[in-house]
């Protein structure tokens, strides 16, 4: 059964890893053995963060800078990392923004950056990769929702909008890929600390309302997704196929 989880040797590209969620993510499956290709869009910040995985978790790594949000530029960076290391096993799809007002005030401008990092992307960057999958009959990929794929709160209506979208966009592809051996699922975060919600965090009202709401009474932690990760990258999620898998310390299991 040990053998169902085993990822070593496998390559993986984890988009936008240089910061906060994938960061970990991407640390925590290199702790598996998994070879990893750090994404974003500053080719340094990159490179720093793929040598840090190296030695502190000795596996390979590699950098690639591109922007997920044109085809042109996934096209050439997916081909940067085949040609060294051949079609790629596992793609997560994490790049994500957030825009905060109310609906009616929301600006067009605004909408359109969402649309296109938090959507957008994982459909670029997916169709790309799933090219060396459909060769092979094989590959794991896993698109980065939220508890918002299920939940709505005011402010964020054009972000909820998009993990909707990814939620339907990982059916979807599960509808057209499982016959080919590739499982397509979502890893869903409820409320984590993250460079992203700070400002959140920061706030005392809000923090409490967190706690209070969530069945877990804290916040999550990058590494509280690490496991399910895992799971949904290693044979033992070989028959798990479209699913949404909240990580959200039980927020969207009560009323």
């Amino acid at each position: 059964m040990r053998d169902l989880f085993e990822i070593s040797g496998r390559t993986a590209l984890v988009t936008g890893s240089t910061r906060g969620l994938g960061r970990t993510l991407a640390r925590g499956i290199a702790e598996a053995g998994c070879r990893i290709v750090v994404h974003g869009r500053n080719v340094e910040r990159s490179r720093a963060v793929a040598r840090e995985i190296e030695d502190q978790c000795g596996v390979e790594s590699m950098a690639v800078a591109f922007d997920v949000t044109v085809p042109d530029e996934v096209a050439a960076g997916v081909d940067q990392i085949e040609s060294r290391w051949g079609p790629l096993d596992i793609l997560v799809n994490n790049v994500g923004i957030q825009r905060r007002a109310s609906f009616p005030e929301f600006k067009l401008g605004d909408w359109n950056d969402l649309i296109a990092s938090n959507l957008t992307s994982a459909f670029l960057v997916s169709q790309r990769v799933v090219r060396g999958m459909l060769e092979r009959h094989n590959g794991k990929i896993v698109n980065v929702g939220s508890v918002q794929c299920q939940l709505a709160r005011p402010g964020i209506t054009p972000y909820a909008a998009t993990k909707g979208g990814i939620a339907m966009l990982t059916r979807g592809m599960c509808a057209d890929l499982a016959g080919s051996g590739i499982q397509v699922n979502a890893l869903a975060p409820g409320y984590f600390v993250t460079d992203m919600t700070q400002s959140l965090v920061d706030d005392a009202d809000f923090s409490a309302w967190i706690e209070a709401r969530t069945p877990a009474r804290r916040w999550g932690r990058p590494e509280d997704l690490v496991g399910t990760l895992r799971f949904l990258v290693s044979d033992a999620s070989v028959f798990v196929n479209g699913q949404i898998i909240y990580v959200d310390g039980g927020i969207t299991a009560v009323a």
